[in-house]
């Protein structure tokens, strides 16, 4: 199968030029001006950009999590994300205490077999670290599962102490593997939590009050330190606070290798969110929790001075309905996340590049070629360029859509930009060479997606 996209602009993380991309089978043939070439399918971009597919290293499909789980399966959500421009997904499998490594490894394999309409690849979460699992973790890199995942909060369920971590992060050391932190102060925040509730305060917007921005900080801070003392890189993840991105400024600006991405919530929402009257302020329980708007700026400097390196989402939308009514007297209990694996590209576009606060091939950096580099997937994804997988997004930069969950296709009932107006849509997508988006509509199919064997560190 022959597929020819003519007429637009090319844009990478590093150039921007008018021209045409022939796709043979899977991959990216030619790219030349005006090509005049044999094809299946022609596919016409004029006034529009070929970027190449996003890339989201931060998903939740099908994931329990605090009484429930979360409401879109690896079918419906890489069908939302490929409305939404984002080809191949790295998700999280999860190891429950008692378990191993690969029994979280094969029962997330399964969740996706048969259902992912685009490509994706799994961080391995790790609960539970004894000399059984540090061995395991080397058979998981060799087996293209090169990125582990460790919690500094949700004591009793998913923290790790210091020794721990600091174990895990000397194993990378020898395996390549990479450590991605969530990085908040669990014990501190368990204590704040249950003097909340002690006290009656039982409202969403006690989620945050008892999250604090120095909780984070500190995380941030001891993450980096350890990951320094065992002399390998770390990956902070959905970095939410200006106060936690000062520490990774001070480590970047000594030559260490601390990498950190933040998500389109703490860019474009605040604290204010969480103030919403009744039990609104739900749709935006997460962790970490949305913070002051007046310091959103600073998370823009990081984005565009590359102190920040990734833009994800870390979706994990559950219904407002059964799912956070859980937590309607008691804040404690309302599921944390939020969907957003669909509006990523077209919000970063249009608050990012349109005000002029990321250049074009920042945004692809960020959204794309950024994240394929740091975790082994660069240049097969991440570009556009021959021999690379034909992961291709036409998207149109004048095209204004309002956001809104009847529209939308993520599997849960509200969105948490509903009504937002943004400039800058998908139109047209391509994973692997296959249509899957076609002039707005899903032209894909469930299972067509293939597991990512990633590559480790060089």
């Amino acid at each position: 199968m022959r597929t020819l996209i003519k007429n637009g602009t090319v844009v990478t993380a590093t150039d921007l030029y008018k021209g045409d991309v022939l796709v043979e089978d899977e991959k990216i043939a030619v790219i030349g001006v005006s090509l005049d070439m044999h094809a299946d399918t022609v596919i016409d971009a004029a006034g529009k950009y070929i970027l190449p597919g996003g890339i989201d290293v931060h998903t939740h499909m099908d994931m329990p999590f605090g009484g429930s789980t979360s409401a879109d399966d690896f079918e419906t959500g890489t069908r939302a994300a490929a409305f939404g421009g984002t080809t191949s997904i790295v998700d999280f499998a999860i190891q429950y205490r008692g378990q191993t490594l690969h029994h979280a490894m094969e029962t997330w394999a399964r969740k996706a077999e048969g259902k992912a309409v685009i490509d994706y690849g799994f961080h391995m979460i790790i609960t539970e670290l004894n000399d059984q699992v540090e061995g395991e973790m080397d058979a998981l890199v060799r087996q293209g599962i090169t990125s582990f995942k460790l919690f500094m909060a949700y004591p009793g369920v998913f923290m790790l102490d210091d020794a721990s971590i600091f174990k895990a992060l000397l194993r990378t050391g020898k395996n390549g593997g990479t450590v991605c932190m969530h990085a908040e102060n669990g014990g501190v925040i368990d204590v704040l939590v249950q003097r909340a509730l002690a006290e009656g305060q039982t409202a969403p917007k006690y989620h945050a009050l008892t999250r604090p921005a120095r909780a984070e900080a500190e995380a941030t801070h001891r993450a980096i330190a350890l990951a320094e003392i065992a002399g390998v890189p770390v990956y902070i993840v959905h970095l939410s606070a200006a106060e936690a991105l000062e520490m990774v400024v001070e480590a970047r600006d000594r030559g260490l290798p601390a990498h950190a991405e933040t998500c389109p919530q703490y860019l474009f929402l605040s604290y204010e969110n969480y103030e919403e009257p009744g039990f609104g302020g739900a749709k935006y329980v997460m962790s970490p929790p949305l913070r002051d708007k007046a310091k959103q700026d600073r998370l823009w400097r990081g984005l565009a001075f590359n102190d920040l390196q990734v833009i994800s989402t870390d979706h994990c939308p559950f219904c407002m309905k059964e799912q956070k009514e859980l937590g309607l007297n008691d804040f404690s209990k309302i599921p944390n996340g939020a969907p957003g694996v669909e509006t990523r590209m077209s919000l970063v576009y249009d608050g990012g590049v349109r005000p002029g606060r990321i250049s074009l091939n920042r945004f692809v950096e960020l959204t794309s070629t950024s994240p394929a580099k740091i975790f082994g997937l660069f240049p097969r994804k991440g570009t556009i360029a021959p021999g690379s997988d034909a992961d291709i997004v036409v998207f149109d930069p004048n095209r204004t859509v309002t956001l809104a969950a009847k529209t939308l296709h993520m599997n849960v009932d509200y969105n948490p930009y509903e009504g937002r107006q943004v400039t800058g849509a998908t139109d047209t997508v391509l994973s692997r060479g296959r249509l899957v988006i076609a002039d707005g509509k899903f032209v894909g199919r469930a299972g067509s997606g293939s597991f990512l064997k990633r590559a480790t560190r060089s």
